[in-house]
């Protein structure tokens, strides 16, 4: 079975590489090409240099997570995993129960891990990989030190060990994770402002959400949804920053305005 995993990895290795390439070159296209669209988050411009940087980082995670998802294939042709393929097998009804189960099972292991690696003992060779990045890309997205991709890559795989999940909602899953990744490291916030103060967008993760964390640290761990930061009060919400940031500015102290010295006149006689 241990040449079976090694050969699945690199399998698995090389489709997760090409499809992060894949899809973030198209994202940042997307989303930087001429003008731009949606509103951008930072008034720099994306660094090709740190760009650069966060895809070999992000390729060097692909076999991390590569090798979970092996283990799991491998265990499954054995018959030694809680995942399906004939959706008979368990009710209708459990597809999309599974995949909020996964979804918010995911969730809230993510905060308390982000949370976790933000601890100053674990920080600098757990977490600090992904900080180089204040002004995040999409190629950011999975720009992960190994300790955290290991950490991070092992949850959901495991999780499909026991509770049952059809290879549907597994292929959904990815997708969520890839497309939350990437357009929350965008540097470009995708949705109208106007839509962000609503629901369900004012629950969710956003790229402006989690750019703050990016820039401020201490805030907005969450991975998909905002109530563990509201419940632990971590959450800075995105239209709070902008009003600070727009007070500030307001009530800075104006520069001295120059003025004209008036001519010494002559006394008079």
């Amino acid at each position: 079975m241990i040449l079976d995993v090694l050969f699945t990895t690199a399998a698995l290795s090389l489709i997760i590489a090409l499809r992060y390439v894949a899809v973030a070159a198209l994202t940042h296209a997307l989303l930087w090409s001429g003008r731009g669209r949606g509103r951008r988050l930072s008034r720099r411009d994306p660094d090709p240099a740190r760009m650069r940087g966060e895809a070999w980082a992000s390729l060097a995670s692909s076999p991390i997570y590569a090798l979970p998802a092996a283990v799991l294939i491998e265990l499954w042709k054995r018959g030694g995993t809680a995942v399906y393929v004939d959706v008979q097998q368990w009710p209708l009804w459990w597809l999309p129960a599974s995949f909020v189960v996964f979804v918010l099972a995911q969730d809230a292991y993510y905060y308390f891990l982000h949370r976790a690696l933000h601890h100053p003992r674990l920080f600098a060779w757990t977490h600090a990989g992904h900080h180089r990045s204040k002004d995040p890309s999409a190629w950011a997205s999975f720009a992960f030190d190994p300790a955290e991709a290991a950490l991070t890559a092992w949850f959901l795989p495991a999780l499909a060990l026991f509770v049952p999940v059809h290879v549907g909602v597994i292929a959904a899953l990815l997708t969520l994770m890839t497309a939350a990744a990437v357009l929350n490291h965008a540097g470009r916030e995708v949705w109208p402002e106007a839509w962000l103060r609503s629901a369900p967008l004012k629950w969710l993760i956003t790229a402006e959400h989690h750019d703050l964390h990016h820039k401020r640290f201490a805030c907005n761990y969450g991975l998909y949804f905002r109530y563990w930061d509201r419940l632990f009060g971590t959450d800075r919400p995105p239209e709070e920053e902008r009003q600070a940031s727009s007070t500030a500015m307001a009530t800075a102290s104006p520069p001295p305005m120059h003025r004209e010295a008036t001519p010494l006149l002559p006394p008079r006689a």
